[in-house]
């Protein structure tokens, strides 16, 4: 589904959160994975909006890097808000920035991260039919705490909205509360911010409240209240409670995709899945594994209890034993990885690969069938088809300045407790003697051994016990 009306996007995303207990910025703090603007600039593009602007204030300069490094930068419009006067404030800080031939405004608050793009694209829908200058997103809780309360007119329609430190007791009563998501006519927020902003402050804060523009707009009955179905959609992050509440929501929703996509989740109360990562039709996720940003895991993979996936991609048929750990890897079709496997960045393992356990790879390709089954480390290396490496064997491939590359041929043999000291080959189908330390190439099918003589000297233990 498709919004039927062009749109564009303001994101409130200026304020320091204090209640966060922290020297990061609101906004920025994680949720599985990615940071709560993030998640809130990704469901507004997702949307369709045409262009995002994002009202930054304190910490501007992280939040607008952290903004360019996405993929969707040359969408992001940023305004910036020096002092924090108030909501309005930040919207009038933001329209230099709005493009006033897009016909709506959507303002979005940056520590609402768990809307999606299908609610948002039910409001824009829905308000642009009602032809109204203003709909306001609103939802009923059991609880609306310090939340903004929404004022009906005996009609029904709505009128005003109040805040909580200016509310009485009776309007404190109303359970259905402000959600702070907004959808304007561009041409009637233009209009109505520097209203508001002339007209002064008049309340409990001192601030230029973004709510007056709900008053403006229901006096020709423009303005319309939207409520959401489900309120955890616009549940706010104050605190690191929120926080928390926020990321069990986002999780539980994420899996629930998942597992009616195909995908067997043995306990998913101990399984988590970030946004961001894909997954295919008969998977099988064991508990306490965690796969994170843009993994992919391809049909018929097993993952078992404790492995962490981050940016890495799973070939189908793959096993990825317990408790091993990729970042930034590749493993190919029906390898078996683990248990207590490390792949670090540019582990590219190819079809039908063993990599056991204790075994740590970085940089490292191995080609179809070969074969690191313990206690190993492969750096910088390329090993071929159908070899197999020992246990206990080590790539040495840094010299102190330098990293060296070493070559492992096709069916090569690599005996146990072996140092292959690169820069070093070792030629297709050549044996390698157990316990050698290697600096000079090994020819093709040749044998190569680098150790001591073995010499047993008689008599040389005390035969007298102690």
């Amino acid at each position: 589904m498709n919004p039927s009306t062009p749109f564009q996007s303001l994101i409130l995303a200026a304020g320091m959160g204090t209640r966060m207990r922290s020297d990061t910025i609101k906004v920025l703090h994680p949720l599985l994975g990615t940071p709560l603007i993030g998640h809130v600039t990704r469901a507004a593009l997702d949307a369709g909006a045409a262009r995002v602007v994002p009202i930054l204030g304190h910490q501007r300069e992280e939040v607008e890097a952290w903004l360019r490094t996405q993929s969707y930068a040359d969408a992001i419009h940023p305004a910036f808000q020096d002092e924090q006067l108030g909501t309005a404030h930040a919207v009038a800080c933001g329209l230099p920035a709005l493009d006033p031939e897009i016909p709506y405004t959507l303002i979005l608050s940056g520590d609402v991260p768990n809307l999606d793009a299908e609610t948002l694209i039910a409001m824009v829908n829905d308000a642009a039919s009602a032809g109204c200058d203003l709909a306001v997103m609103t939802a009923i809780l059991n609880d609306p705490a310090s939340y903004g309360r929404i004022i009906r007119s005996e009609q029904g329609h709505l009128s005003a909205i109040v805040e909580f430190k200016d509310a009485t007791d009776d309007q404190r009563a109303i359970t259905e509360i402000n959600a702070g998501i907004y959808l304007a006519r561009t041409a009637f927020l233009l209009d109505a911010i520097p209203a508001i902003m002339d007209a002064g402050t008049d309340n409990a804060q001192n601030e230029y409240y973004l709510t007056d523009l709900v008053a403006l707009a229901a006096r020709n009955e423009r303005a319309i209240a939207w409520p959401v179905a489900t309120p955890e959609l616009v549940q706010g992050v104050n605190d690191r409670l929120d926080l928390a509440r926020a990321t069990d929501f986002v999780r539980r929703r994420t899996l629930e995709r998942w597992m009616r996509a195909g995908v067997t989740l043995i306990d998913p109360a101990r399984t988590t899945i970030e946004p961001t990562a894909t997954l295919e039709p008969d998977v099988t996720l064991e508990p306490d594994v965690t796969i994170c940003g843009s993994s992919h895991i391809a049909r018929g993979a097993h993952i078992e209890q404790g492995c962490r996936i981050t940016n890495s991609h799973v070939g189908p048929g793959a096993r990825l034993l317990a408790y091993s750990y990729l970042t930034d890897a590749r493993v190919d079709q029906n390898a078996s990885i683990g248990p207590f496997a490390h792949l670090r960045p540019g582990a590219d393992i190819g079809k039908g690969c063993k990599v056991g356990n204790f075994v740590e790879i970085k940089k490292t390709r191995l080609d179809q069938g070969a074969k690191a089954s313990h206690l190993t480390y492969l750096g910088d290396a390329h090993v071929g088809e159908n070899a197999n490496v020992g246990a206990g064997t080590i790539t040495c491939n840094y010299d102190g300045k330098n990293k060296h590359r070493t070559t492992i041929g096709q069916g090569a043999f690599i005996g146990s407790n072996t140092a292959l000291v690169a820069p070093i080959t070792i030629g297709e189908g050549a044996y390698v003697g157990a316990g050698s330390t290697l600096t000079d190439d090994v020819p093709p099918r040749a044998l190569g051994i680098a150790r001591g003589r073995q010499r047993n000297i008689e008599d040389w233990a005390d035969p007298t016990p102690e």
